[in-house]
């Protein structure tokens, strides 16, 4: 039983390390892109929404290009001893990539849904864009941000295609949930495929239900 725990741990903390990053990410970018009013912001959300769409493959294949050995910034981290392939850092950073359009999409809807008037009315009593922003727009916006942040963790917690890819699968180290239900199935290993299989399943409908009840209507629109 502690070896099928072993990968449930490894995604939580892969998800949840993913999920942090993501948070800060998404809802900057997405307040960036509410006031960039300019056809090059609908371009910009498109290439980053493109992980919603893109097999995990591919992403994973771009990733490898980018912090592989060789890759841009692999072989330049790799000069100063950091490694990210087979990694469980490196299964963070595929994890973020595949889950951050939906948290970026429900923020910049969420943020996009605040009253401007609330937010001029805060400007015209002497407060800061900061302070407009972290005292009334984040408030409001808290409820589909934070769906959009559930359904993200969700997301990196069953990420299987590029998180294999980059990560691999060393069980202990690098085997997430996904991973480890691909290995006991390919084994005939019915009772730890269900097993994990189950819990995998019951987690992610716990999440869902929790976004649902935040904002429907955001996560209607994140997944779209």
């Amino acid at each position: 039983m502690n070896a099928m725990w072993l990968p449930l741990a490894l995604s939580l903390k892969v998800a949840l390390w993913s999920t942090a990053i993501n948070l800060v990410l998404g809802v900057a970018v997405a307040k960036l892109l509410t006031q960039w009013k300019s056809p090059a912001a609908e371009f910009v959300d498109s290439i980053l929404t493109l992980p919603l769409v893109l097999p995990p493959t591919v992403l994973g294949y771009y990733l490898l290009v980018l912090i592989g050995k060789r890759g841009m910034v692999g072989a330049w981290l790799e000069g100063w001893g950091v490694e990210l392939v087979f990694t469980w850092q490196g299964a963070v950073i595929a994890s973020t990539v595949v889950a951050f359009p939906l948290v970026l999409r429900s923020a910049r809807a969420a943020l996009e849904n605040v009253n401007p008037q609330l937010e001029n009315a805060a400007r015209v009593l002497g407060v800061s864009e900061a302070g407009v922003f972290f005292r009334v727009s984040l408030p409001l916006a808290v409820n589909g941000i934070t769906a959009g942040v559930l359904l993200a963790f969700a997301r990196a917690l069953g990420e299987f295609g590029a998180t294999l890819m980059i990560a691999g699968n060393l069980p202990g180290r690098t085997q997430t949930l996904s991973v480890a239900i691909f290995d006991a199935v390919q084994a005939g290993d019915e009772q730890t495929s269900i097993f994990l299989v189950v819990v995998t399943s019951l987690t992610c409908i716990v999440v869902l239900l929790l976004a649902s009840k935040l904002a429907p209507g955001k996560v209607r629109h994140a997944t779209r």
